[in-house]
């Protein structure tokens, strides 16, 4: 992934995001795009961390969760259990952002190992609060680089459900929020087809067309019959971008 293409997945995917909402953050793409979004259009976007973290507002990117820039920066700072189960568990976080190593076309997600769980050939990171996130925040938004190893026609292991095999799945597995609602690419932008849950290209980047995005996908991934371009970044958001980055 270039660094035109990092930067427009991080403007889409911060442009997402309204102002007002409370926002449970993972490390890594999502915390560049929600504090994006922050710094550009919406001030008053409360983003949430695992570690107890409420209302953040880090002038550089955090690198963990455990970073003390934001519980130096926070409007308060609780307990992790605290967190779950007063603020995500019962339902009171509007939008979770997530990142994985694979997504499928049901907006589940991988991010414990590739390869069979016994033997892998990568152990990674691990669930953290992902599966809590996806199960009880109010809507979900997935962040993550586009290829055929990350899209796959079958995870190597579910972590968080988006939509498990269909309609109907969630609420049988008694999850309180609605799942996926858009997932944003260095390529494109899907969301889910309101019937069938499967993810359906509605959008693509400047530069990108949709035999680019269906090319690195690992199945036939639906097309929208009216797919849109993503506006490229305005040289308000590359800046804001920059000063993130660089924690000026």
């Amino acid at each position: 992934m270039n660094g035109a293409s990092a930067d427009m997945m991080a403007v889409a995917a911060a442009r997402a995001l309204r102002d007002g909402q409370s926002c449970f953050v993972g490390i890594g793409a999502p915390s560049t795009a929600a504090n994006l979004a922050r710094v550009t259009h919406a001030p008053n976007l409360v983003l949430i961390y695992e570690s107890g973290c409420i209302g953040s507002k880090p002038k550089k990117l955090p690198l963990s969760i455990g970073d003390g820039e934001l519980a130096d920066t926070a409007d308060a700072v609780v307990s992790v259990p605290e967190i779950f189960s007063y603020w995500l568990q019962a339902g009171r976080i509007d939008i979770g952002f997530l990142g994985a190593a694979q997504i499928d076309r049901f907006g589940n997600l991988n991010s414990t190992v590739i390869g069979p769980y016994d033997n892998p050939a990568t152990r990674l990171p691990g669930a953290g609060g992902a599966p809590e996130i996806a199960a009880s925040c109010k809507e979900v938004l997935i962040m993550i680089h586009q290829s055929r190893r990350t899209f796959v026609d079958k995870l190597d292991f579910r972590t968080s459900v988006g939509y498990g095999d269909g309609p109907g799945d969630r609420e049988r597995f008694g999850l309180r929020g609605r799942g996926p609602t858009m997932v944003i690419t260095d390529l494109g932008i899907m969301h889910p087809d309101p019937y069938t849950c499967e993810l359906v290209l509605t959008h693509v980047h400047p530069g990108v067309e949709p035999a680019d995005v269906l090319e690195a996908t690992g199945w036939g991934l639906k097309i929208a019959g009216d797919v849109a371009r993503t506006e490229p970044p305005t040289e308000r958001e590359l800046v804001a971008l920059r000063r993130l980055q660089e924690g000026t």
